[in-house]
């Protein structure tokens, strides 16, 4: 019986020898095995996984199947009597880890922040005058001090021959001194350049300064609040080094701190 069994599967070898016949395959792996290649490389055929790693393809007995992609190392499999027979093949791969050389650009970073600001030197970047082409390189003014500029500016008047023989001094500065509109504008402007300081400071030090002095996320934008309403908020953070700012930071982080205390 047992004898007649292999001579049955020799004749279905031989049978299946050169007969092409489509296979299911699986393929598995550590992570994502979506748009893994799959080519015949002897009955030249090629197809790809789907989101489970799974594909059809046409085979013959002994043919070779590579298995190509980036994530993986490529292998090869050879077609045997038992995946013609079953048409069914599972395949694992391995996954493929690039290393690279180490490369060093610029100075080497020690991870203390306020080390590394300070030993770290940048270059003026470029203006108009640099590449020949006359412009404006100043700051441009807001609205708030655009307002106040006017509101404060003596700009004399013609008179009525308008050749300025009857120039008048405008009265317009006195009366928005008198009235406050020149007061109220100053405290503008400087509450404006106090919140755009703020949010620079937040937006270029503030993930910085959190990853070595943590805060829960809902309280960062009161600290900056916080910072701000100190009287020398101005005077230690307004055109100073990031390394300045962030010892002012850090004694302010002390003091709110221990007024979250209860």
């Amino acid at each position: 019986m047992k004898q007649k069994l292999l001579f049955l599967f020799f004749l279905a070898s031989l049978n299946f020898y050169g007969q092409t016949v489509e296979i299911l395959g699986k393929v598995t792996g550590v992570s994502d095995v979506e748009n893994i290649h799959v080519i015949n490389k002897t009955g030249q055929a090629y197809t790809v996984t789907d989101a489970h790693g799974e594909f059809k393809l046409p085979v013959r007995l002994h043919d070779t199947i590579v298995f190509t992609s980036i994530r993986y190392k490529l292998q090869e499999i050879v077609v045997s009597n038992e995946t013609v027979l079953n048409k069914a093949v599972l395949v694992k791969l391995n996954e493929q880890v690039n290393q690279l050389d180490t490369v060093i650009v610029g100075k080497i970073l020690t991870g203390d922040l306020l080390s590394d600001i300070k030993n770290t030197k940048g270059d003026r970047p470029l203006n108009f005058f640099d590449v020949g082409i006359p412009g404006y390189t100043g700051k441009i003014a807001t609205i708030n001090e655009r307002q106040l500029s006017e509101a404060s500016s003596f700009n004399p008047g013609l008179g009525s021959s308008g050749y300025g023989l009857g120039a008048s001094i405008g009265f317009t500065p006195i009366i928005n001194a008198i009235s406050g509109r020149t007061k109220m504008l100053k405290r503008r402007v400087k509450i404006e350049q106090k919140d755009g300081l703020m949010h620079s400071i937040k937006s270029r030090l503030g993930k910085d300064f959190f990853a070595s002095n943590p805060l829960d996320e809902d309280k960062q934008m009161d600290f900056f609040y916080f910072c701000s309403d100190d009287t020398n908020f101005i005077k230690y953070c307004k055109n100073q080094s990031d390394f300045k700012v962030l010892v002012f930071l850090r004694m302010k982080y002390k003091q709110y701190l221990e007024n979250l205390k209860p």
